[in-house]
């Protein structure tokens, strides 16, 4: 999905340039030109952004309440689903970090900017 958005917003970034198709130049040229950045990246960081919104909050709150809900019950067979809490919970075990880290380090918004520019950096 995140591919098709990217080759749409080339795409336009090209019509908006006056390229055409023997105007080739690559994506990153493209992205300089326009200081752009790659769709990924982007959305990265504003899930981080979110999530550190999010943890900043009291934890009477409802955002904050279903951010961290675990599902009760027994799961279906099969192949647990790939969901967004899992991508982020795979991000955060790739950094070494865990819930209580991240709300902890949520509430100063200066090492949030590192942790999240940690956290996006591995996206690339």
């Amino acid at each position: 999905m995140l591919q098709k958005i990217q080759v749409f917003i080339n795409k336009c970034l090209r019509r908006i340039l006056r390229l055409w198709w023997l105007d080739t130049i690559s994506n990153e040229d493209l992205w300089d030109r326009t200081k752009q950045e790659p769709v990924k990246k982007d959305i990265g960081s504003r899930k981080w952004a979110w999530i550190g919104h999010t943890l900043r909050k009291p934890e009477r709150t409802i955002t904050r309440q279903a951010l961290m809900w675990n599902p009760a019950g027994k799961r279906s067979r099969g192949r647990p689903k790939n969901t967004w809490r899992r991508n982020v919970e795979f991000e955060m075990a790739a950094q070494g970090y865990d819930w209580r880290q991240l709300a902890a380090k949520a509430q100063n918004r200066v090492r949030w900017k590192q942790v999240t520019r940690g956290l996006c950096s591995s996206m690339e």
